[in-house]
Formats: structure tokens, C-alpha cells, sequence
């Protein structure tokens, strides 16, 4: 009966939420945005609202935190109470307080990492795809070869190699993700480069840069920027598995995943302290999931 009317809770907040979001967006959007988001579905609506949400929380997440990130205030797994309304860590820290950075921490790597990869991947898988010949063999064998090693086994490896700073855990995974978007990119692209106006563009005299630009980009965005979603997500996970595993973002910074990994213990006497980042961590994925299959549906220009 609890779960049954947890799951009842659950979706009766998920569409208030839904509808309000949608409300707000259509209330406040521009002008030339407002057809977009009258039509926008219940799903897509709470995933924004919810991106929205991380993205204030971690901006401004020393103003919002009750305590420092990294201050030690009392004894170890103190119970839910004021002024530690979500209790103590195993070090005394406020685990409310260690959310809210967490948001900054987790969130801000990933995103810069996933924006990293992005970049390389795009921009080599398109000039590959442009330029052809030997240049398009031996970047795709390479990253075929890449790809053949389980992506958290590589990220392991690579991170055990050179150690485990924040700055080589964003280009560790950076260059493993790029392999992905890689592919996608120069497969969408290999479909746009035959195509007669890229030809006409050619015979004009157009650069390469320029037949990028003006002629491939905009042809590329939607599945690009759809990539851009699904692999943040992938990205988000690895960094919050590599975290639990002890080769993420080292302590005292706030991190999700190591948090699960540190307050683990609690689970045994029946405190769901430990679930509540690994809770943040679904919430967000789940979230990029509901924008992305809503701008992939708008990209395939299908109707309900």
C-alpha cells in the first residue's frame, strides 16, 4: 500500500509540475518561441523544469547551502533534524549542503566534458566525412579500434595511467566519448556531402570551412544536438560510476557518485540517506531523456 501511493504521489507531482512548466513557458517565452511551446508534451515541459532547476542550483549553490562544502559540524550520520535537515555524512558534514554542490560539481564537469568531446568528435567525424580518402580511413580504423575496448574499462585504464585530477578526468573521458559522436558525425554527414547542393556550393569555389558552416551544420544540428543530450547523459554516469569507484572527483569536492559510495553503510539500518544523489543523478538523466525525445520527435517533423 506505501509504494502504491508513493507511485500515485509520484505521478500526481510529475504532472503538476508538467503542466505549471508549460504554463511559465508559454507565459514568459518570446514571441517566435511561444508556437513551439504551446505544443510542447507534459514530459518535455517537467524535463526542462527540472534542468532549469540543477542549472540555478548549481550556479548559485554557495548562496543557497546552508554550510560549507567541505565543513566538518558535528558527529558522524547524525538523523534527519534541524539545522542538518538531511543529517550528517561519515565525516559530520551536511549532506543537504554536499547535494547542493554536488549539483555544481557533478553537473558543470559533465557538461564541460560532454561539450569537449562534442567538439572533437563533431569536427573530426564531419571532416573526415568531407575530405574522404586516406584521412576518412585512418581516423575511422582508429576509433573502431578505440570502440572495440569497453568504455569504463578504457576510462580506468587511461585514469590509472595519468592520474585522477579533475582535468584529466574531463579529457579521459572527453576523448573516449568523442569516439561516439565520431561516428554519428561522419555518418550524418557522409548522407549530406552527396547531396547536389553541396556539389553546386563546390563548384562555386566555397571552402571547405564554409561548405561546414553554411551548408553542412544546419543540415547536421537536429541528430547533432540530439547526440548532445543522450551522450551528456552517458557522460554524467560514467563520471558519477568512475566517483563510486573511487577514480572520479576526489574528496572534499561534492560529488554524487562518491557520496552513494561513502553513505552506503546506511542502507543496512534502513536509511535512504544514500539514495537520495543516486535519486539526483536518475532524476537529471531522466529529465535529458524527456527534452531530447522531444526535440528529436520536432527534428523528424512527425505529428501526434
Amino acid at each position: 500500500m506505501p509504494i502504491l501511493l508513493s507511485i500515485v504521489v509520484g505521478m500526481a507531482l510529475f504532472f503538476m509540475i508538467g503542466f505549471v512548466a508549460r504554463a511559465i513557458l508559454q507565459a514568459f517565452a518570446p514571441a517566435h518561441l511561444k508556437p513551439t511551446f504551446r505544443d510542447i508534451p507534459l514530459t518535455a515541459s517537467f524535463g526542462l523544469s527540472v534542468i532549469l532547476l540543477y542549472v540555478f542550483v548549481a550556479i548559485f549553490a554557495p548562496m543557497i547551502a546552508p554550510f560549507g562544502e567541505g565543513e566538518v559540524l558535528g558527529a558522524q550520520f547524525l538523523p534527519w533534524a534541524s539545522p542538518y535537515y538531511l543529517g550528517t555524512d561519515k565525516l559530520g558534514r551536511d549532506m543537504l549542503t554536499r547535494l547542493i554542490y554536488g549539483a555544481r560539481n557533478t553537473v558543470g564537469i559533465a557538461f564541460a566534458t560532454t561539450a569537449l568531446a562534442f567538439f572533437v568528435g563533431s569536427f573530426l567525424g564531419i571532416w573526415a566525412a568531407l575530405v574522404g580518402g586516406w584521412l576518412d580511413q585512418w581516423l575511422s580504423r582508429f576509433v573502431d579500434a578505440l570502440m572495440a575496448i569497453p568504455a569504463l574499462i578504457l576510462s580506468l585504464l587511461l585514469l590509472t595511467i595519468f592520474g585522477t585530477s579533475v582535468l584529466t578526468l574531463i579529457l579521459v573521458i572527453a576523448a573516449v566519448d568523442a569516439t561516439r559522436v565520431y561516428r554519428l558525425a561522419r555518418s550524418v554527414a557522409q548522407g549530406i556531402v552527396v547531396m547536389d547542393y553541396i556539389e553546386a556550393a563546390r563548384l562555386r569555389g566555397e571552402g571547405m570551412w564554409r561548405l561546414v558552416r553554411r551548408e553542412i551544420l544546419p543540415n547536421a544540428m537536429a541528430p547533432l544536438v540530439a547526440e548532445f543530450g543522450l551522450r551528456f547523459c552517458f557522460v554524467f554516469l560514467s563520471i558519477s560510476v568512475l566517483s563510486f569507484l573511487g577514480l572520479g572527483i576526489k574528496p572534499p569536492t561534492a560529488d554524487w557518485g562518491s557520496m552513494v559510495r561513502e553513505n552506503a553503510t546506511l542502507i543496512t539500518f534502513g536509511d535512504i540517506t544514500p539514495l537520495l544523489p543516486a535519486g539526483a543523478i536518475a532524476l537529471l538523466t531522466v529529465a535529458v531523456n524527456f527534452v531530447v525525445d522531444w526535440q528529436l520527435h520536432r527534428a523528424s517533423g512527425l505529428k501526434e
